[in-house]
């Protein structure tokens, strides 16, 4: 069963809890949850939820794969799937699916367990190949620390490639924001 309703809306009010200058930005976000429509299916418009897993390794340095379809570098991560209990787990899945990396070779990043680093709202284009008109992606972020080696088996189907970047060169800016002020000396 994928996550509920409520569990969505604690988790994006305790994000906003921190974040709660960011209230305006997730506006779509927010009027979603008080839609009828099941804001996790990937066939709700004018947009949807999804999930992506933002690896720290132990030389602070951030993975991103090359997604085949998007053209871009990214964090893992995308739709939610009926079996994803939580919006952490659908990062999790997504992570395992497109690097091979196992949620045992990872842990929440400290203090951020259950609550995402970042929520962001981006547009998507049209694919009318798949019948998709543009709409927009409500991407829940979760940080993890690697636990050990860079392992990575990428998923041929959508992968193509994949790098480490330091936190100031994270392609997210928002992340790259966030990331920045948990390594400065005075949040430590």
């Amino acid at each position: 069963m994928p996550p509920s309703r409520s569990h969505i809306q604690t988790t994006t009010e305790t994000y906003l809890g921190r974040h709660p200058e960011e209230r305006s930005g997730l506006a779509p976000l927010l009027d979603a949850l008080t839609r009828p429509e099941d804001p996790t299916s990937r066939k709700t418009y004018p947009g949807h939820i999804t999930c992506s897993a933002v690896v720290i390794d132990r030389h602070d340095q951030v993975l991103h794969i090359h997604h085949k379809i998007l053209g871009k570098d990214l964090a893992p991560g995308g739709h939610i799937e009926p079996d994803d209990a939580a919006l952490s787990s659908a990062a999790l899945r997504e992570l395992q699916e497109e690097a091979g990396i196992p949620p045992g070779a990872v842990v929440p990043l400290s203090g951020y367990e259950g609550i995402p680093l970042d929520i962001d709202v981006h547009d998507i284009a049209a694919n009318p190949g798949k019948g998709e008109p543009a709409h927009q992606h409500y991407d829940f972020r979760f940080a993890f620390r690697l636990l050990g080696e860079r392992k990575i088996h990428l998923q041929a189907e959508e992968v193509t490639d994949y790098r480490w970047l330091s936190f100031p060169k994270v392609t997210a800016p928002t992340i790259a924001t966030k990331l920045a002020r948990l390594s400065s000396p005075t949040t430590l």
